[in-house]
């Protein structure tokens, strides 16, 4: 039998992190695809059915899964039969927690007469791993065992406990049928529930202690982006995640279902994407990674010393034979990320500009200092004033970047390039690292900022003598080096992560600008990951056609710092189009189609929620805006006249040096910083 991921962009979606519940949207969760209810990374139950009186109830509605919380509508025409209409509904509410997932079944009547309904549930129980879920491989079925009214399941640290008040409980293998003979009064109503509790004595990550700042609140002339704010803070809460080392220090879970664990990259960048928002994330993240910088060189972990780590899961992450993914085996604790440490640095150097108190930014300048030592001494292997990356193990991810498909670096032509690879915008990443390191230690009387600021220019110097290319439209930056030194041609999204971060002269920021924006790589929606052009694109291939949410709101951050704010609203605009189209839930990717094919489809795959994308809405809103930062003690400035791509606009609840602010948008785009409560 084929093994095929499971497709996930017509399911709901509720989280609690480390719990998660996927199902269809009329609230059954049916056995077979990604459906279930999750512990981190384990699914402990597969199948939640519903029927009444032997049939399954016929779905009209559901509330937006919003707060950990959602209600499915559905009617019931197997009791009553008092004429043609619909006088029995039934209303399924399902809520879940960090610890548990439950539900409430309430039955309504506006029947004549008292009823008797039987609700039965049927749920499987099934405690298969991540991976095997996401390959498409056969379930793990575990047989529940009753004590006291209690069934309970376990397998490899993994437990789950079922109560249902009320029910007669019948078991078949891993199946148990739930079953209430329920009396429904005319015009009246009654009610069933059930509940799964499930605990990872194995986990690397744990709900977070620190619950996430209320109170931001966004009007604006675009009620669209209203919505979209909202849906995205709910969606980062459910996300928010600690280990049991550093339980008081948050970070957010890459995405659900299957990332739903610490990685250095996603974390970093929502992080910093969400500064603005809640700075103490970024100080969780910082510390959770930096309790786990790598100190020594192990070519199975890629781990190396300075280095921040890529993700961390409970076990060894290996895919079936015969999956997509077969062949990739990942250890616990795996460091194969090019970009982290540089990510890592710039964000210690944002949060402190943001209010980070010093000595909390003190603390982790020694995990500074080795990360300086990891770029210097080990990020260039091979000595040539560049930073690359390739797998030795032959097991790892074959790309390192952002972008770690195997397929995602390619030729013009659509061939792929061979490591080891030098990306465009590690480099970046890299100049920005290092001007952000010495600012850092001339604030704080350590020494080495002229060695850095000396290092920067010289990696600009190199990257403009071997990354640039030439094609019809003109000049770009490559994606990358190859194995041989060459500019790989293809024209990709990767040349946008270098606006803003001081690495181009004005003059080349406003090349990569004008080429971002042609109809090759400007969507409508959003900037392509691949150029139209590239014999490899496709509008649904991962990394090579679609466009990513994070990847267009850090160019249209890029495009703003560097000064192009007429196009970074454009972008703007055009992802609060594509939230549009995905119910104001910005997926992970999606199709690189353009308005006139018909607009966005989903990538099927995508996780939904993610937290880079769902971060993503603060930059966009923030784009035009052109807050800076004053360090400890003192409320951002602002000196931006452009109109937003929202209308006027008022923002409430904005943090900064642990006082909150708003800020004042008038239709010119005007801004005034008005000072208030971090709750207002």
């Amino acid at each position: 039998m084929t093994q095929r991921q499971p497709f996930l962009h017509d399911l709901n979606v509720l989280l609690a992190a480390p719990m998660q519940a996927w199902s269809g949207h009329e609230g059954q969760i049916r056995p077979g695809g990604a459906q279930g209810i999750y512990c981190a990374d384990t699914r402990v139950i597969d199948e939640a059915i519903l029927l009444v009186s032997g049939e399954e109830p016929e779905m009209v509605g559901s509330s937006l899964a919003e707060g950990g919380t959602a209600s499915f509508q559905a009617l019931v025409r197997t009791v009553g039969g008092e004429g043609s209409d619909p006088l029995v509904r039934l209303t399924r509410t399902r809520t879940v927690t960090t610890e548990n997932v439950s539900e409430v079944i309430q039955l309504s009547s506006d029947l004549s007469r008292d009823t008797v309904a039987v609700v039965e549930m049927v749920l499987g129980t099934d405690f298969s791993p991540m991976e095997t879920v996401k390959s498409g491989a056969a379930a793990h079925p575990v047989q529940p065992v009753e004590r006291e009214n209690v069934w309970h399941a376990a397998a490899g640290g993994v437990t789950s406990s079922l109560t249902a008040p009320g029910a007669t409980i019948a078991t078949d293998g891993h199946r148990l049928r739930l079953r209430w003979e329920l009396t429904v009064a005319a015009h009246g109503t009654a009610t069933a529930g059930w509940s799964v509790c499930a605990a990872d004595s194995e986990a690397p990550v744990i709900a977070a202690r620190r619950a996430a700042p209320a109170g931001l609140s966004v009007h604006a002339g675009d009620r669209r982006l209203t919505a979209l704010v909202q849906r995205a803070m709910a969606d980062l809460g459910g996300l928010r995640m600690a280990t049991a080392q550093t339980p008081d220090d948050t970070f957010l879970a890459a995405g659900a279902p299957w990332f739903f664990t610490l990685f250095g990259r996603d974390s970093l960048i929502a992080a910093r994407m969400l500064l603005p928002v809640d700075p103490e994330l970024a100080a969780g993240t910082l510390r959770t990674l930096a309790a786990r910088q790598g100190t020594r060189s192990v070519a199975e972990t890629a781990e190396q010393p300075g280095k921040i780590l890529h993700e961390v899961r409970r076990g060894e992450l290996r895919f079936p034979e015969g999956s997509d993914h077969a062949g990739l085996a990942l250890p616990p604790i795996y460091f194969g990320t090019v970009d982290a440490t540089l990510l890592w640095v710039s964000l210690l150097h944002d949060a402190w500009k943001w209010g980070m108190p010093d000595a909390e930014v003190e603390a982790l300048l020694g995990n500074l200092d080795r990360a300086l030592v990891w770029l210097r001494d080990w990020a260039d292997a091979d000595g040539d004033g560049f930073l690359e990356y390739i797998d030795e193990t032959g097991h790892g991810l074959a790309n390192q970047g952002w972008k770690d498909s195997g397929d995602s670096i390619r030729w013009n032509d659509g061939s792929l390039a061979t490591g080891p690879i030098a990306l465009a915008e590690v480099q970046g990443y890299a100049y920005e690292a290092a001007v952000n390191a010495a600012d850092i230690l001339d604030a704080f009387d350590r020494p080495g900022a002229a060695a850095w600021r000396d290092y920067a220019e010289d990696l600009a110097g190199k990257f403009r003598a071997s990354f640039w290319c030439s094609d019809r439209l003109g000049p770009y930056p490559a994606i990358a080096l190859d194995a041989d030194k060459c500019a790989v041609d293809g024209v990709a999204s990767n040349m946008g992560h270098l606006l803003g971060t001081g690495i181009l002269n004005a003059e080349e920021t406003a090349v990569v600008v004008q080429r971002l924006m042609h109809p090759s790589m400007f969507s409508g929606f959003g900037i392509r990951t691949l150029d139209t052009g590239n014999a490899g694109y496709w509008p649904l291939r991962y990394h090579a056609g679609s466009v990513w949410s994070h990847d267009t709101a850090v160019i249209l951050q890029g495009m703003a710092k560097a000064g192009h704010t007429g196009e970074a609203a454009q972008v703007a605009a055009a992802l609060l189009d594509a939230a549009e189209a995905f119910n104001f839930r910005l997926p992970e990717l999606f199709s690189g189609d353009t308005p006139d094919q018909g607009g966005p489809l989903p990538y099927p795959a995508s996780c939904r929620p993610q937290a880079w994308a769902a971060a993503s809405v603060i930059p966009m809103m923030l784009a035009t805006l052109n807050l800076t930062p004053q360090g400890s003690g003192v409320l951002p400035t602002s000196t931006a006249t452009s109109p937003t791509p929202f209308g006027a606009l008022r923002i409430d609840g904005l943090r900064a040096s642990a006082a909150g602010f708003g800020v004042d948008v008038d239709p010119g785009g005007r801004v005034t910083v008005v000072p208030g409560d971090a709750a207002a």
